[in-house]
């Protein structure tokens, strides 16, 4: 008969094993069952650690792969502790990047962090003894002395190791000694947190396992760590970033995020499905145009329902039917107020208005051909319009984007 610590060491293993499902890498080998067994012999939940560096507004479905799995260690009693990085934003990730990044203002940053705690709480339960938020500026800002500390941790030929930096030493391009810190600061966190489990993308290895030996060094227990899937965008090819126009943001109203979900390529479907909903697509279908073609509407229904509702899950999945497959105007179209100038209206200085995009990518898009106003495609060239002509007209931009104009 196995006796009761035989069965806790099996229980220890077993859930270690669920919760580094679809994950890349569980390190070091047996690290997290033994973090398990301890918090069990504590009584205490573990502290597992997540940190986003707040340079875009948004978090999109790429961040919700970890949050997800972070909701996960949630649910079997442990305690996430979201790091906000408004200081090592300050420096900048040189993650998967060959330059520098631009430096981003502080009111731009502390705009990005505010809306951070919201949005994370979409998928991860918010509750105070599940959830604690923190802000890197509280440790981060330190004493030179205490940087100095810091740096005796570890040597340049163990930072000029990492992939990042190793191709472009080897190429002769320039590394700022910013870029050199950001991996030590990062690793600084889990010390200020006491971290026992550290999650993050497949691009942030170096950093993770930098955080064990930081913690060491401080005379802590070294963290587990788990990577996880990096998620590609809309395009299919490049990591999900709001840089690249490819994202789908978790807070993309509805009928947005269900249009954006249709159009990825069949070929990460099966990708999307395993890492945000956490099975595998339906292979129903009268023929496998038609069995991806319904795999890809379940994906964006599912994908709406978990992050709004099924009420509108349903609502979205009309409006795309309506606009993209009859061919028809939305049921119902927000109106914009447009002033003519002269009688006339300048289409360009409307879209920026109405959906936040630059007037040089407006008059791109009427030049392309992008652009409707009524029944008619505008020309290259067409940007101005008479008052007359746009009263009451919708104007469409793209395939999801429409507004019917109405002369002040």
């Amino acid at each position: 008969m196995p006796n009761a610590t035989d069965a806790s060491e099996q229980d220890a293993v077993q859930l270690a094993a669920t919760l580094s499902g679809n994950a890349v890498d569980s390190l070091p080998e047996g690290a997290l069952a033994g973090k398990l067994r301890l918090a069990r012999t504590e009584q205490r939940p573990l502290r597992v650690k997540l940190g986003i560096d707040p340079t875009a507004p948004d978090i999109h479905l790429g961040h919700a792969v970890v949050l997800r799995k972070l909701r996960e260690f949630q649910d079997a009693g442990h305690l996430v502790v979201l790091i906000v990085g408004d200081y090592t934003a300050r420096v900048g990730d040189p993650s998967g990047r060959s330059t520098l990044r631009p430096m981003l203002s502080e009111e731009e940053i502390e705009a990005n962090a505010q809306t951070f705690r919201q949005q994370a709480s979409k998928i991860l339960d918010p509750a105070p003894d599940r959830l604690e938020v923190r802000r890197n500026s509280e440790w981060l800002d330190m004493p030179m002395a205490e940087l100095f500390g810091l740096l005796r941790t570890t040597t340049a030929a163990q930072l000029l190791e990492r992939d990042d930096f190793a191709n472009r030493w080897s190429a002769g391009e320039p590394i700022s000694m910013l870029e050199l810190l950001y991996p030590l600061l990062q690793a600084y966190d889990s010390v200020a947190v006491r971290a026992d489990v550290e999650l993050g993308g497949t691009d942030q290895r170096f950093n993770l396992l930098l955080g064990r030996d930081v913690q060491r060094a401080y005379g802590q227990p070294a963290q587990a760590i788990l990577t996880m899937p990096i998620l590609a965008g809309t395009d299919g090819r490049r990591k999900m970033s709001k840089s690249l126009g490819n994202q789908i943001g978790i807070t993309d109203d509805p009928q947005e995020m269900y249009g954006r979900t249709m159009a990825i390529p069949d070929t990460v479907m099966g990708e999307y499905y395993r890492l945000l909903l956490g099975h595998e697509p339906d292979q129903g279908g009268s023929s496998p145009a038609a069995s991806a073609r319904e795999a890809k509407r379940a994906l964006a229904r599912e994908l709406v329902t978990w992050l709004h509702s099924a009420r509108e899950a349903e609502a979205a999945e009309r409006h795309f039917d309506r606009v993209h497959i009859e061919g028809k105007h939305p049921e119902e179209i927000e109106e914009a107020v447009v002033r003519p100038d002269d009688g006339q209206v300048h289409l360009p200085a409307v879209m920026a208005e109405e959906f936040g995009i630059s007037r040089s990518q407006a008059r791109r898009l009427i030049d392309e051909g992008g652009v409707t106003l009524g029944e008619q495609q505008l020309t290259a060239g067409e940007h101005d319009v008479s008052g007359e002509r746009a009263d009451g007209q919708v104007l469409k931009v793209g395939k999801r984007n429409f507004r019917r104009l109405r002369m002040s």
